[in-house]
């Protein structure tokens, strides 16, 4: 079973920082794709960022120089470090990748989400 785990969320206080990470884990050949998504209360989910597997990035305009996507490909994983909270960024984030797996008995593509972590920014 592939699935993605986000850890990092948490309260802080605007002008903080923090970083999210989610771990990819499963029987996975290959992962194109990483990315980072938000919901906030009351509105619908917004991409934030993608990072490519050779680590071309590309951003949302509202987290341009505040937001940065890594990625270890060994390893499986992508992070999200975040500097400049406003308020406005409180949200569950979400990490997707778009993989390769081995499942019911055969390599499939999957579009595969994590469960979410909460980010407060607030006093």
């Amino acid at each position: 079973q592939v699935q993605l785990v986000e850890s990092g969320g948490g309260l802080v206080q605007p002008g903080g920082s923090l970083r999210l990470s989610c771990a990819a884990s499963g029987a996975i050949s290959s992962i194109n794709d990483m990315g980072w998504y938000r919901q906030a209360p009351g509105k619908e989910r917004e991409w934030v960022a993608t990072i490519t597997r050779n680590k071309r990035t590309n951003y949302v305009d509202s987290v341009k120089g505040r937001f940065t996507i890594s990625r270890d490909n060994a390893k499986n994983t992508v992070d999200l470090q975040m500097s400049s909270l406003e308020p406005e960024d409180t949200a569950v984030y979400y990490c997707k990748a778009n993989l390769v797996a081995y499942t019911s008995l055969a390599y499939r593509y999957l579009e595969v989400w994590g469960q979410g972590t909460l980010v407060t920014v607030s006093l």
